[in-house]
């Protein structure tokens, strides 16, 4: 291959893996006002979706009221059957296998998170009813199927990504990662690049590798990486301990009140272990209600299946500890209620404190208000970054816990949305976000919009508290990034953090790849040695993530001011514990719209406390009409 012209470089191909009625009122967006209304729901915009296929008959996927797409869409539509394509579904190209048709789920459930169209009446088994939406329902859609179930081949992505950069897609949206890869070994971040050079913006999943830290995938800062978070509904089913105690989970179909009945814990004879994933002991689970704690060998649904066929009347999953109280939805054979990590506990010691345990279950059905919403999903993957440290990552988080989007119903029979969790679910949320201000702001970069979404994002819960973890704890830089997207504050950010394709070329060198390996990523030849290369920090990020020592670090950061002219914004500054933070100047005075201006920070270490790891601060700049935050990461060496 390598006498071959053309050829660049070669090595053994990698098989990635894959990664709603109230999403979009949760983030605040509403039919006729606000960003909605401001990008006509994303018109014009075409979100280009890397995924498993998808399912054009689905009305999410309706073109009723759609324009014809822009003059300059170049794709092709390769379904089989006239007329599946239309002004809504503008493209379909298939890479791995026969066909664009969806025979996973999903590339549809993405697909409609994204840019699926109103679609009233949907709901899981009576639940979650409402009109569906993506996020920017009137955008378009182009579908590039290049993974199935098993994951997604290397030169599938690779082909799948020239292609809808070439059709002419303004957002590509990939929920699928590999782990880490150096950049010039990453499919991901050398496609995404060449996207980023054409004005595409890409977003893509942080990974569902949590809560364990060094986990995130997509590490590329010129990626927008997407964590996942909870919305405030639930499907709520309460079950009554007979000492009076209540407690709450969820699940996906409910089901007639279960009465009271003795509650058991079974220990398996072979295993000792209470997953309820071998053999239920001595217990009889007949008619009983059985506690199943998480782990073990089978799946939820797999033990619920289990406790069905031995005759129980109901199931209470429990979460693990390291899944901890989040809870997901999920469609079980018998009635089911899945409960939190400590709520589990709390059952156990019922259990211990009594010879005669009862227990009710009553489904509640939808719920929402969750004050504690948005929490950090505990699958959604962590930092710190291991490619390139000084860039703080995930950028953002969203909703990614049970959300309910399109599926084909060849799958579930008379089943045509459903409720799905992961970072796959988050990061069509963002694409969608990323294609209201594309519509709302033509001229906007692509470092432009993610610095708009990142910069205005809300670092509090609903009862104005840190956004938590999935332990109740708050929620650390390395698990929220910058924090929870809020569309509506990104619409009008302010100021942004600006970065041109060659913008990360010193980047690039400052990371001691070699000549060759920075001229894959960027595709055209680079000499380093003619480069003013610059360390990761130094990169105009829109947040900071510092590796500090002895010795003072000092960073300048150029902020483009896209609000009003005779404008100034004063600092606010949050130093981390054991680091003073110092900028000059504390004042930015902008007589003009589009006028940059630059500021340096300095980081200095205060105290050399050998138990602190690391810190969390901020750097705020505040005017009378905006606030435009950056949030600070710094490890200790």
């Amino acid at each position: 291959m390598r006498q071959k012209k053309g050829f660049v470089s070669a090595r053994p191909e990698r098989m990635l893996p894959l990664h709603t009625t109230h999403s979009p009122s949760f983030l605040g967006l509403s039919q006729n006002t606000g960003l909605w209304e401001n990008s006509n729901y994303g018109k014009g915009v075409i979100i280009g979706v890397l995924d498993t296929g998808i399912t054009p008959e689905h009305p999410s996927f309706s073109d009723e009221g759609m324009p014809p797409p822009p003059a300059r869409w170049k794709g092709k539509c390769q379904l089989r059957v006239r007329g599946s394509c239309n002004n809504k579904l503008i493209g379909a190209r298939y890479y791995f296998g026969n066909s664009p048709i969806d025979i996973d789920g999903h590339g549809t459930h993405t697909a409609g998170t994204a840019a699926g169209g109103f679609v009233g009446g949907a709901a899981l088994f009576g639940n979650a009813n409402g009109t569906a939406a993506g996020i920017a329902p009137h955008a378009h859609v182009a579908i590039y199927q290049a993974c199935q179930a098993e994951g997604c081949p290397e030169s599938a992505i690779a082909a799948a990504m020239d292609a809808a950069i070439d059709d002419g897609v303004d957002v590509l949206s990939m929920s699928l990662g590999g782990g880490f890869a150096p950049y010039p070994n990453d499919v991901i971040a050398i496609g995404a690049y060449r996207a980023m050079q054409r004005g595409i913006i890409v977003s893509c999943s942080a990974g569902n590798e949590g809560p364990e830290s060094e986990t995130l995938t997509n590490q590329a800062p010129w990626i927008m990486t997407v964590g996942a978070s909870t919305t405030d509904r639930k499907i709520l089913v309460t079950a009554s301990l007979g000492n009076g105690e209540k407690i709450h989970g969820e699940t996906a179909k409910g089901f007639h009140s279960i009465k009271k009945k003795k509650l058991v814990h079974p220990r398996s004879n072979l295993t000792g272990t209470t997953y309820c994933d071998t053999d239920f002991g001595i217990d009889d689970v007949r008619g009983k209600i059985v506690m199943c704690d998480g782990g073990g060998a089978k799946s939820r649904t797999e033990k619920a299946e289990a406790v069905k066929s031995a005759g129980g009347a109901a199931i209470i999953l429990v979460n693990d500890e390291s899944v901890g109280d989040t809870t997901m939805v999920g469609v079980y054979p018998l009635p089911a209620i899945q409960i939190g990590y400590t709520d589990g506990v709390k059952i156990q010691a019922y259990l211990n404190s009594t010879s005669k345990p009862k227990a009710t279950i009553v489904f509640k059905g939808t719920v929402l208000g969750d004050n504690r919403a948005p929490v950090v999903a505990p699958f959604s993957s962590r930092g710190p970054n291991i490619a390139s440290p000084g860039i703080l990552k995930p950028d953002i988080i969203g909703p990614g816990v049970n959300i309910l989007a399109a599926w084909p119903n060849s799958i579930f029979p008379n089943t045509t949305f459903y409720m799905v969790s992961g970072t796959s679910m988050s990061c069509p949320h963002l694409s969608g976000v990323a294609a209201l201000l594309k519509s709302a702001h033509p001229d906007w970069s692509p470092a432009v919009i993610k610095s708009a979404i990142m910069t205005t994002a809300d670092r509090t819960n609903r009862a104005g508290n840190p956004i938590e973890n999935d332990k109740m704890q708050p929620a650390e830089l390395f698990a929220i990034g910058s924090g929870h997207v809020n569309p509506t504050r990104a619409n009008d950010p302010g100021l942004v953090y600006d970065i041109s394709p060659d913008d990360y070329i010193p980047y690039l060198c400052g990371m001691n790849f070699t000549d060759k390996e920075v001229s894959v990523i960027v595709q055209r030849n680079v000499d380093c040695s003619e480069v003013n290369s610059i360390i990761d920090s130094q990169l105009n990020y829109p947040s900071f993530s510092i590796i500090l020592g002895s010795t003072p670090q000092s960073y300048t950061r150029t902020v483009t001011n896209v609000g009003k002219a005779n404008a100034s914004f004063d600092v606010e500054i949050v130093s981390p514990d054991g680091v003073i933070v110092r900028v000059e100047p504390e004042r930015l005075w902008f007589w003009e719209s589009g006028e940059k201006l630059s500021y340096n920070v300095t980081f200095t270490r205060s105290a050399a406390d050998g138990a602190t790891k690391n810190g969390e601060g901020f750097i705020k700049w505040n005017s009378a009409d905006h606030s435009v935050r950056s949030p600070i990461s710094v490890v200790f060496v």
